[in-house]
């Protein structure tokens, strides 16, 4: 189903999966036709909307980071949401794939996992608890772990599983797709760049956005002024790394916040 992008619809919740102690997924009733990376705005009942990766045709999942995530924490089996979208362009789906993730930076890649398209994932998180998806990754990807505290998998960031052997010539990938911390994903930018192989970076960044629909403007990013929610939130390697990328995000008011 596709929404109409101005109005909300109203979508049960049917289940309430706790993947870590601070990240759940939502299933809904309604199934959305989508592109895995894409993502919709996420109305809040009496506290905000906000944007939210799809993990599937009929679920989100969500960290408590703020007002609306914890309010959305509170609601059940059978509470209502609004729904807006799906927004946004895409990964891609075609070639070989690796995939480098921090945490919730997991949701987008999600689909593309289940549907066999990613060879190699990593994943990352401060300790083992708060690793999500573990399983179903293992089932479908080859999947390598990192955590800062050494809980599971290798001790220290994700980032520093690139440097495993089979994965140090990172040309062989079609495509090597990221979301999670910036800074993490700057990282990533920048081993790929010294790898000479900028182009076959997807980064997914989550700005401030009120719109979703590239009206207001809030979701900008310098220093080409590209808007997160249509030209985004997918970008390439190339379109990065002079600006803001890795440096700051802004704050609802326009106000430059260091990442």
């Amino acid at each position: 189903m596709r929404m109409d992008d101005t109005l909300p619809i109203v979508v049960r919740i049917e289940r309430v999966i706790k993947e870590t102690p601070s990240i759940r997924t939502f299933m809904f009733s309604q199934e959305l036709s989508f592109c895995p990376g894409q993502f919709v705005m996420v109305w809040v009942p009496g506290v905000d909307e906000i944007p939210m990766a799809l993990t599937s045709s009929h679920s989100i999942s969500v960290q408590k980071v703020g007002e609306a995530t914890e309010a959305l924490f509170a609601f059940g089996t059978g509470d209502e949401i609004g729904l807006r979208g799906p927004f946004g362009n895409a990964f891609p789906q075609e070639g070989e794939i690796l995939a480098i993730c921090g945490g919730i930076g997991a949701a987008p890649l999600l689909p593309l996992a289940r549907s066999d398209h990613i060879s190699t994932f990593l994943l990352g998180a401060r300790t083992e608890e708060e690793l999500p998806f573990v399983d179903l990754l293992d089932e479908c990807t080859n999947l390598l772990l990192a955590t800062d505290d050494g809980s599971i998998g290798l001790e220290g960031r994700v980032t520093a599983l690139m440097d495993e052997p089979h994965l140090k010539d990172l040309g062989k990938f079609d495509a090597i797709c990221s979301c999670g911390p910036e800074a993490m994903m700057k990282t990533v930018w920048d081993r790929l760049r010294s790898s000479g192989c900028i182009e076959k970076g997807y980064f997914s960044l989550q700005r401030y956005m009120k719109c979703g629909i590239g009206v207001c403007g809030s979701c900008c990013i310098d220093p080409l002024g590209l808007r997160t929610c249509t030209e985004g939130p997918v970008f390439r390697g190339e379109q990065l790394g002079d600006g803001e990328f890795g440096r700051y995000a802004r704050e609802g008011n326009g106000s430059k916040k260091p990442l």
